[in-house]
């Protein structure tokens, strides 16, 4: 057993675990990156950690700073839970769509939280607008910047890639996840090309984002709609930028609670993100065939949606199915 000499030493090198269900369904062996045990209980902490030191050495970042994001939640919980750590102050900027339970953690760990309608990019007030104009107008701030921020993606090339790597033995046939900012999937993509260019990497893309259209047919287009958080991007960003994009699938809402469901009887609660990522990993092991080996991120836990995702009258409000459990 280790003994970290610091808390922030606890981001990163999270388990891996082979996922049974999905194996079994796909014929694959499907294996999940458990970013849920991350001390912010997502995978956005990596990205967190290396934004606000990648600031500290460039010399943005002033001791009793402030770091400034817009987030659906998750990047902000990691950058407060940073912040802390290391004296800052912390203003999350996040659509007010968002589960009450992300609003109430970064409460709780005493970040400005500044709630904003939901909004196109195009709108000036989106929340990554608003996020940066404040950003702007504090004294001694820096924006975070997650979307475009290439920080950002050197924590999945530096980090989540090479610890992959090591934990399958140098043994990986293929690698999917959805994209938010895209840094996972372009720096884990990247990493994990520079050790094997044959290994696949596949986009899980959810309804209601542009990017399955584009790399399926070179134009970014969306249809439908997804009720996930975090997930979705309808622009290239910095971190999207060269991504070693091989195929594509696009996941619906429905296709993901299924396997929500079916990880609840492995003994895991996750978010819907998750559950897209999966049903990714399911039809990419189907594509390359029987024993391939697959990995995908586990995001975050299933407890930062027990007003949305885990609540029956939410569910049933979405035109989604509630899980049988939920009638009791």
């Amino acid at each position: 057993m280790t003994v970290h000499s610091d808390t922030l030493s606890l981001i990163g090198n999270t388990p891996l675990v082979r996922l049974a269900g999905p194996s079994k369904a796909s014929g694959a062996e499907i294996y999940g990156k458990c970013e849920f045990m991350n001390p912010g209980a997502s995978v956005k902490d990596r990205a967190a950690l290396y934004i606000v030191e990648d600031a500290e050495e460039k010399g943005q970042l002033q001791p009793g700073g402030t770091i400034v994001e817009g987030t659906a939640g998750n990047t902000g919980i990691g950058l407060a839970l940073v912040g802390n750590a290391k004296g800052y102050k912390t203003i999350i900027v996040m659509p007010e769509t968002q589960s009450r339970e992300k609003m109430d953690t970064l409460r709780a760990l005493g970040a400005e939280l500044v709630l904003v309608p939901a909004a196109p990019f195009s709108n000036p007030g989106h929340f990554v607008h608003t996020s940066r104009r404040i950003a702007e107008e504090t004294p001694n701030a820096i924006w975070a910047n997650q979307f475009d921020n290439t920080a950002n993606r050197k924590a999945h090339i530096l980090g989540t890639s090479e610890e992959i790597w090591a934990q399958m033995e140098g043994r990986v046939d293929g690698f999917t996840c959805a994209a938010g900012t895209g840094g996972t999937i372009a720096g884990v993509g990247l990493g994990l090309k520079q050790k094997d260019e044959r290994v696949t990497i596949a986009l899980t893309d959810p309804h209601g984002a542009a990017l399955y259209n584009y790399y399926a047919h070179g134009e970014l287009k969306a249809e439908g709609s997804s009720v996930a958080e975090g997930i979705g991007q309808g622009r290239i960003t910095a971190n999207l930028d060269g991504a070693p994009i091989d195929t594509q699938y696009r996941i619906s809402d429905q296709e993901g609670m299924v396997w929500v469901e079916k990880l609840m009887g492995e003994g895991l609660c996750v978010g819907l993100s998750t559950g897209i990522n999966i049903a990714g990993a399911v039809a990419l092991g189907k594509q390359l065939g029987p024993g391939s080996r697959i990995v995908t991120i586990l995001c975050d836990t299933g407890l930062r949606y027990l007003s949305t995702l885990y609540n029956r009258e939410w569910l049933v409000s979405k035109g989604l199915t509630p899980f049988p459990w939920l009638s009791n």
